[in-house]
């Protein structure tokens, strides 16, 4: 059967209403509940192709757009009611979940960083620690080096002055 192409379009606006029911629609209408989906779908593809021949090189995915042109999106989004709300994403080519992401993105940006100025009590003990193992590390070296210096100093001098042979242990 052949309709009207204003009988088309009138249809199509009726469908694409946020709250219609399109089998519920095309029951009313007379028309094949198929036939309807089809011209939706047609509508939709020949839109789509319409949109992107007017705005060349305007991206459609939100996570491409500016942040001036997110920022606008979401100034113009906030105050509209659910009907008015569709008619706008359809124009921009958007879907609620882009609007809620690009929210939250701009309020995760608007949060102060997670920074301590000071210390928790257990990273203060934590650095007390360390300073104190490195300042024992360097003692440790030290002592190691005498000791190195000690062992050469008696290769080459021989053992003149050990008091700490068995032979002074004897003596006493």
């Amino acid at each position: 059967m052949a309709y009207s192409e204003k009988f088309k379009e009138n249809l199509l606006a009726k469908a694409l209403a946020p709250s219609s029911n399109v089998s519920g629609l095309a029951r009313q209408a007379g028309v094949p509940k198929q036939t309807l989906f089809a011209w939706l779908r047609q509508a939709k593809l020949s839109s789509v192709s319409n949109r992107s021949k007017k705005k060349r090189g305007r991206p459609r995915n939100s996570s491409r757009r500016s942040a001036e042109e997110k920022l606008r999106l979401l100034t113009e989004s906030a105050g509209l009611a659910d009907d008015e709300l569709g008619a706008f994403l359809r124009k921009e080519g958007l879907h609620q979940v882009d609007i809620e992401e690009i929210r939250a993105a701009a309020i995760a940006g608007l949060k102060p960083p997670k920074r301590i100025i000071g210390l928790t009590p257990e990273q203060e003990e934590n650095k007390r620690l360390r300073r104190e193992l490195n300042r024992k590390e360097k003692a440790l070296a030290e002592t190691a080096a005498l000791l190195v210096l000690s062992k050469k100093y008696r290769a080459i001098m021989g053992d003149v002055d050990d008091d700490t042979s068995p032979d002074n242990d004897e003596n006493s």
